[in-house]
């Protein structure tokens, strides 16, 4: 019997061994429950076939040469990634719909006798609940934005905060971006995935505490802030970090060392802000690159970009620190500092 599911919190917290998830790898990538393991019954190119025959043959076709390489695969799965597995393992299955597929493993599994069952409606269940969360939901938990300007290190503090037993969401982690111009880590994750990591780390947070997020816009790289996440966060209290340009500036240089070294990406990168800084403006950073200039480089992109949009945001929003903490450093010692400030002031009734 199909296992149901009315709440991410119940899907979650499943209570099965292993969650599987039998849709082919380009499905799994683009998202999947998290902890879900992948033993696709239908390659990329197998679903792709099948599908073909079914439009263009015909429907009994299609599932008869769907069937045969299901069972096929799923064959390969049980004597390739499940042979160790005991008599007493319990999976839970899905596909995208609760369908053939997975009905199709679980009942294999199901013969051996394994306690296998499947998730009535599949990933699309899944995809249900995350969208009742993050989009017409309300969050339940109590968030305080960690706010500075470019360069006070909040990334850094934010991840120390979570070693001293604070609970933080880290919005750059998931989206896979640093979350300004010069931001990228490598290749986004899909708005779909993103929105998983944020429903996961969600759903293990306690909502009577506060939770940390970084400041950011509705947008980190490519992927959106969920709606009813970045409603909390608008009207979320902020502890400032606050700490010299100077400091900034030699933790940026630290920070975004890799970045910094490829003069090619930092001109393509800041050439479409010639109509918003002018020409000038952009053509002094462009010379500070010719010449290596990166701390020169790094503190203009702040007095002349960062610091005034920032500014400009504040004074949109109107919304003023509850708490401004000052950085005597921003080096491994002084960051450590400034969070330990941070987790006392998370104690404060008034955030």
């Amino acid at each position: 019997m199909a296992q149901t599911f009315d709440t991410l919190n119940a899907l979650l917290n499943h209570g099965f061994d292993t969650v599987i998830d039998v849709r082919s790898p380009a499905e799994f990538a683009e998202d999947h429950i998290p902890g879900a393991i992948n033993l696709p019954v239908l390659s990329n190119q197998e679903r792709a076939d099948v599908g073909t025959t079914y439009k263009q043959q015909s429907p009994f076709m299609g599932r008869k040469t769907g069937a045969a390489l299901v069972f096929r695969n799923a064959a390969d799965h049980i004597a390739g990634p499940l042979r160790d597995r005991d008599g007493a393992w319990r999976p839970l299955v899905y596909c995208w719909r609760g369908g053939q597929r997975s009905g199709a493993f679980s009942w294999m599994l199901g013969q051996i006798g394994w306690r296998a069952d499947v998730i009535a409606g599949g990933y699309k269940t899944y995809r249900c609940l995350v969208n009742t969360l993050l989009y017409d939901g309300v969050i339940p938990h109590r968030v305080v934005l960690l706010d500075g300007y470019t360069g006070t290190a909040k990334t850094e503090i934010l991840h120390h905060l979570a070693t001293l037993g604070v609970q933080v969401l880290d919005l750059e982690g998931a989206a896979g971006h640093r979350g300004s111009l010069l931001g990228g880590l490598g290749e986004q994750p899909s708005q779909k995935m993103f929105e998983s990591r944020l429903a996961a780390v969600l759903h293990g947070l306690d909502p009577s505490r506060p939770v940390v997020v970084e400041a950011e816009s509705s947008k980190i790289g490519d992927r959106l802030i969920p709606p009813a996440l970045w409603e909390v966060m608008k009207t979320a209290p902020r502890i400032e970090i606050a700490a010299p340009i100077e400091d900034r500036t030699a933790y940026l240089v630290e920070a975004y060392a890799d970045v910094l070294a490829d003069a090619e990406r930092l001109r393509t990168a800041l050439a479409p802000l010639h109509k918003f800084r002018g020409h000038d403006v952009i053509d002094g950073w462009f010379e500070q690159i010719a010449q290596g200039d990166l701390p020169g480089l790094t503190r203009a992109l702040m007095v002349q970009h960062y610091d005034p949009a920032y500014a400009k945001s504040r004074s949109i929003s109107g919304q003023q620190p509850a708490r401004i903490v000052q950085a005597d450093s921003l080096d491994a010692t002084g960051i450590k500092r400034v969070a330990t400030k941070v987790a006392q002031a998370l104690q404060d009734t008034v955030i």
